[in-house]
């Protein structure tokens, strides 16, 4: 087992999977039957969370863990 706690919620890496996929935040927030907003939101807090300024930031940090 990892001795570092993964930063992110599964609903972060949920919306970053799919985001990874190809699917904009449109598509996200209507397949997971949330608010755009909400998508956005969980993006951003998963960029603040790791450090990183843009979604693809975010999901090459996600890819190198490993969790996407």
């Amino acid at each position: 087992m990892d001795d570092h706690p993964v930063p992110l919620g599964e609903d972060e890496l949920v919306v970053l999977r799919m985001m990874a996929e190809g699917q904009t935040v449109e598509a996200v927030a209507r397949r997971l039957d949330v608010s755009e907003r909400t998508v956005r939101r969980k993006v951003r807090s998963a960029c603040e969370s790791v450090g990183v300024d843009t979604t693809v930031e975010a999901i090459v940090w996600a890819v190198r863990q490993r969790l996407i």
